[in-house]
């Protein structure tokens, strides 16, 4: 349980500082994500859910 915990604060310590790094760059990321399409978002999110496990898989295995 305290890897998962780990995780998750790792990712908000990247957010966190994609957001204070780059602003502009991320306000337009998040405008192209709300003009894509369901399905479109769906997809990115497999692949990304996807390739995420084989590299906890890899790196854990």
């Amino acid at each position: 349980m305290t890897d998962l915990w780990t995780a998750l604060a790792l990712i908000l310590v990247i957010e966190g500082a994609l957001y204070c790094l780059f602003p502009t760059t991320m306000r337009r990321a998040l405008t192209r994500v709300m003009d894509a399409s369901d399905n479109h978002l769906r997809t990115l999110g497999l692949a990304a859910a996807v390739v995420g496990a084989g590299l906890v898989w890899l790196i854990r295995g």
